[in-house]
């Protein structure tokens, strides 16, 4: 961390009206606009010899030789997620207050920076498809510091998502408005979100430095991928001026991904060859697949008709074995397979008699056939007997034989009887 120090000029600590000069100026220091605040009452400031001074690695810096006098001291450079201590005086020297009967001339003083951690997640479990409810959470630390002169939380989103809302609330349950104690910009043209306190919510996070700023973004996928998302937390003023990753810039969340992708089922014959006129439909879950209901739309379609080369690929569903931004194996919550099922089986061929289970992965997406659905033909390549006509004929044909069969059967036995 790095401080500037500066002289206030004209006033003089080695007499008694210096002292109570000191005493007003403190009356109307505003650490919010330090120096502003000093010039505007008549004063001057000049750097030190020596300044700025930076604290090294146990954090501590010194200036010595300083004259006697009262000094303004700004810390000028601070670590990445940190908001600087204000602006504060300084006389030297102060009485000791060990005995107060004494002047000290090695000041310590210890400023004392407010660390901002910010952290973001994502909740996607109950999503399958493109098009569900995707939410971002970002949960922010206010600044324990007594006047907080700016603070904004930004996510620029990804092209892959669509902008649905944003709610904005303390975590300790403190009531906050929006329009009165904190903005939502969204801006279209670059898919970014901010929120920013107003002067009055500023006062309001001031008083509750204990708690956070929970920040609930909703939005949709609209595409496909690997989906990461970070987000920005600007805790003081000074920080709007700075890109993150410099010193005093504000920190940014560990990443976050949802993840999206497809599946390429190809229709076969019982000879392995490619067979087209299939159509299929997916469901979140087997129940739904044997009975029909809840067929997952995607495109605006629930049914998947294979293409002339007996393909087709299904695209737009959530990875199974990816929920709420972590790994999950089965049995996990957020844990998803899907189901085909065939809805309409090509001429001349049966329809799958039961429903089959796949699942959504990062293999699944890349280029390639990922499931092979093999049709039988109609009653399992047996010809049917004709029905109606000739058919009819037939039957009664057949009956007549089988029953001269049984006839002929029987007198035998009894001949041989």
């Amino acid at each position: 961390m790095t401080f500037s120090i500066q002289k206030v000029g004209g006033i003089d600590l080695t007499t008694n009206q210096g002292w109570q000069d000191a005493s007003a100026l403190s009356g109307v220091f505003n650490p919010a606009n330090a120096s502003g605040s000093i010039t505007g009452a008549g004063y001057t400031l000049t750097a030190a010899s020596g300044s700025p001074v930076t604290t090294n690695a146990s954090g501590d810096a010194s200036l010595a030789g300083l004259p006697l006098g009262l000094y303004l001291v700004t810390e000028t450079a601070y670590p990445t997620g940190t908001t600087p201590s204000a602006p504060f005086l300084v006389s030297v020297p102060l009485t000791n207050p060990a005995d107060q009967s004494t002047w000290l001339y090695d000041v310590n003083v210890y400023p004392k920076n407010s660390i901002d951690n910010v952290s973001k997640t994502v909740e996607d479990a109950n999503a399958v498809k493109l098009g569900d409810p995707v939410t971002w959470t970002i949960k922010g630390d206010i600044p324990n510091v007594k006047t907080i002169d700016g603070y904004k939380i930004v996510d620029q989103l990804d092209p892959k998502l669509d902008y649905v809302g944003t709610t904005v609330t303390l975590a300790d349950g403190t009531a906050i408005t929006q329009g009165t104690d904190y903005d939502v910009v969204f801006d279209s043209a670059t898919n970014t979100v901010t929120v920013q306190f107003t002067a009055a919510g500023r006062l309001v996070l001031a008083a509750h430095p204990a708690t956070q700023v929970v920040v609930k973004i909703d939005t949709k996928v609209n595409a496909v991928g690997e989906i990461v998302n970070t987000a920005l937390l600007y805790p003081n003023a000074a920080s709007f001026n700075v890109q993150p990753g410099n010193p005093g810039g504000p920190p940014v969340t560990p990443p976050v991904i949802t993840k999206w992708g497809s599946m390429t089922v190809q229709k076969v014959d019982e000879n392995g060859a490619a067979l087209s006129g299939a159509q299929f439909s997916v469901y979140p879950t087997e129940a739904d697949a044997k009975a029909g209901t809840n067929a997952i739309t995607l495109g605006g379609q629930t049914v998947f008709a294979v293409d002339a080369n007996g393909q087709v690929t299904i695209s737009g569903l959530r990875y199974s074995d990816w929920a709420n931004g972590v790994a999950v194996a089965p049995g996990d919550a957020g844990y998803q397979t899907y189901w085909l099922a065939e809805v309409k089986a090509p001429t001349g061929y049966e329809l799958l008699a039961q429903p089959v289970e796949f699942t959504i992965t990062a293999a699944t997406t890349t280029v390639g056939v990922d499931m092979t659905v093999k049709d039988v033909p109609a009653n399992a390549g047996f010809q049917l007997p004709l029905t109606g006509g000739k058919g009819i004929w037939l039957y009664y044909i057949g009956g007549a034989l089988l029953l001269g069969a049984a006839l002929v059967l029987s007198i035998r036995r009894r001949q041989n009887a």
